[in-house]
């Protein structure tokens, strides 16, 4: 079969994107040193809004992931270009471990903003509503190693797929700016 089209696995996404597990797994275990309970405060004090910011960077870049992956679908079928998970072995724990992370830092931050600053907060339940349905892409789509062809991606059901050239518009905006948490501001457009 001859492809029409050539598409590119990441728009750009790939020089925003942030290490969110391990940053902040270093910024906890450095909160943690301090036997003290001020001290470990202040440093929290000093952290959480660094943590929350790649919190957000990851949220931006899940809902520009399925952005992406709805503007692929709807152009002609063409093969997808550097996918270097293509062919390699899938694993589903490893799949989802991102995720998982995400959706466990959603459950506690907020016990640890209490604990450490004394204020109530929550995350917007669009947040985890989003965590979860990326995760449901990445298993329906075994991680990408069998996605050659855009005809070979799968959407979630929760997913908005009538807006695919609005979505790349946000996306080449986002990546222009160089900030992928203003795509966090779209989690109601692909939901």
């Amino acid at each position: 079969m001859e492809t029409k089209t050539a598409l590119e696995f990441d728009p750009g996404f790939a020089p925003y994107i942030l290490a969110f597990q391990g940053t902040v797994q270093y910024l906890y275990t450095d909160i943690n040193r301090f036997k003290n309970l001020s001290q470990k405060k202040t440093k929290f004090m000093q952290y959480h809004k660094k943590i929350l910011d790649i919190f957000y960077n990851n949220v931006g870049f899940y809902v520009g992931c399925l952005m992406w992956a709805v503007y692929l679908k709807a152009q002609n079928e063409g093969e997808i270009l550097s996918n270097h998970c293509y062919g390699t072995k899938y694993d589903e724990n490893e799949n989802v471990l991102d995720t998982q992370y995400m959706l466990k830092f959603v459950e506690l931050f907020p016990k640890d903003m209490k604990y450490y600053l004394g204020k109530d907060f929550l995350f917007e339940p669009d947040i985890i509503k989003l965590i979860k349905t990326y995760e449901e892409f990445l298993v329906l789509n075994k991680g990408f190693t069998e996605t050659k062809l855009n005809s070979d991606l799968i959407l979630p059901k929760a997913i908005k797929t009538d807006n695919a050239d609005i979505y790349k518009t946000f996306i080449d905006k986002s990546i222009a700016n160089g900030n992928l948490t203003e795509l966090k501001e779209h989690i109601t457009d692909i939901l």
